[in-house]
């Protein structure tokens, strides 16, 4: 038997556990299975998508571009300024004894209105007259004398120093008789200026000074003051960069009518020539000042009424007229929707010319007989598909607002843009149509 103690063996390596087989598979296959489902739903979506429809035409209205006149004209603020604006100022000092008019009266020149005590200038007068009697007869005696003297000189009997002093008094005399015959004068035309009457014809304003005043000729006040009412003028300014044209048929011996309109642009009230052009600019403002004469017949206009003034510099022949709403502005500029052949519009630049409110002059970028949008341009783009329409009641409404617009603007690109304004209530119901039809194709 052995000694050797029995040791027990060493212990084998624990093999590692097999990985769970059955378990992967099974998340394999639901992820497959995700997968299909998910491909299937977008095959679904994308099969049971419909197909996108075309955007509808939008409805507009249209208009050629035509040829045509065009007045061109400047617009202004004027004040009616009389011709004349006389007061009546007593030339000497005295009691008014008398007042021959009637407040608002119209009087013509030479009427009488007021008048002065005369009684100390005919005494005056008579004083005068005394004194041109005295003066006469010495001047008669002196020349006697004169006479009497020459005889005795010719034949050396008085001395020569006695005939020369006879001479010098009758040349005094003559001179002291001249002196009373100016005094007489000047208390004539005294007793003239007591009887006061009108230097120019037109309308005397409201009564000044009453009888029984004591009015002198350093008043300033005055006995009345006169207006002539017809004919008036009219004065108004223009800008600096418009008076080039202005000065270039002026000079050229054209006649430039006018017309006036009250103060709020609505009502005509005469119509009149322009004649005089102001020779300085107002630096304060750029403008120049014209006149025009206004026959004022019908003592229509007012003096220092405020009026609103049309002057008519020009007209132009055979230009390309597009009605006003069919301006737009932007970021391009200035440009229209142009109708192309294919019912789509495009955006065309244009330079713009005067304008009267219902039609605008075109200089550049459109040729007679091209339509343009009118009415409907708020959802117009570059290319949009349109349905063209030119007998749409909107568009005549719009150029009629736009021809009650330009009756209130002040200058012409004013007239434009208040065109333009007014025909937004039109665009807008052009846009509420395009919107109907639209709604109803898709119903349908």
């Amino acid at each position: 038997m052995s000694d050797t103690p029995n040791r027990p063996a060493p212990a084998s390596p624990t093999p590692p556990a097999a990985p769970p087989r059955k378990h992967r598979g099974r998340w394999i296959v639901l992820v497959l299975i995700l997968l299909a489902l998910i491909a299937l739903v977008v095959v679904h979506v994308l099969r049971g998508k419909k197909p996108a429809r075309g955007a509808a035409p939008q409805v507009v209205t249209v208009a050629p571009a035509t040829l045509g006149s065009m007045p061109v004209t400047l617009d202004a603020l004027g004040t009616v300024t009389p011709t004349a604006t006389v007061t009546v100022l007593p030339q000497l000092s005295g009691y008014l004894t008398e007042v021959g008019y009637r407040e608002g009266q119209d009087v013509v020149k030479g009427q009488f209105l007021a008048q002065i005590d005369p009684r100390q200038y005919e005494i005056s007068k008579e004083q005068a007259e005394a004194q041109l009697a005295k003066d006469r007869a010495s001047l008669a005696q002196a020349r006697a004398d004169l006479d009497r003297y020459t005889q005795l000189n010719e034949k050396k009997s008085i001395a020569e120093q006695t005939y020369s002093d006879q001479k010098f008094l009758v040349a005094q005399d003559e001179a002291a008789v001249k002196s009373d015959l100016a005094t007489i004068k000047q208390y004539e035309l005294d007793l003239i200026y007591c009887h006061i009457t009108a230097p120019v014809s037109g309308r005397v304003g409201l009564r000044l000074v009453d009888p029984g005043n004591y009015v002198t000729a350093s008043s300033s006040t005055g006995i009345a003051v006169i207006t002539t009412m017809k004919p008036t003028t009219v004065q108004f300014t223009v800008p600096q960069n418009s008076l080039s044209s202005v000065l270039q048929r002026v000079n050229a011996g054209a006649k430039l009518p006018i017309t006036i309109f009250n103060s709020e642009n609505t009502k005509q009230l005469a119509t009149g020539t322009l004649y005089a052009i102001s020779n300085q600019m107002a630096t304060a403002t750029g403008t120049v000042t014209l006149r025009a004469s206004v026959p004022n017949d019908d003592e229509a206009l007012f003096p220092n009424e405020f009026v609103n003034v049309r002057l008519l510099v020009d007209t132009m022949q055979n230009s390309v007229l597009v009605p006003t709403p069919a301006v737009q502005s932007g970021a391009p500029g200035d440009y229209v929707y142009l109708v192309n052949a294919n019912n789509t519009v495009s955006v065309h630049k244009v330079t713009l010319g005067p304008s009267d409110g219902q039609h605008t002059v075109i200089t550049a970028g459109l040729t007679a007989g091209q339509q343009v949008v009118t009415d409907g341009l708020d959802r117009l783009n570059d290319g949009t598909k349109i349905q063209p329409s030119t007998g749409k009641p909107g568009s005549a409404h719009g150029a009629s607002a736009a021809r009650m617009g330009n009756a209130s603007h002040a200058h012409a690109n004013a007239a434009a843009s208040t065109g333009s304004a007014a025909s937004a209530t039109p665009a807008a119901s052009g846009a509420s149509a395009a919107e109907t039809a639209d709604a109803a194709s898709q119903a349908s």
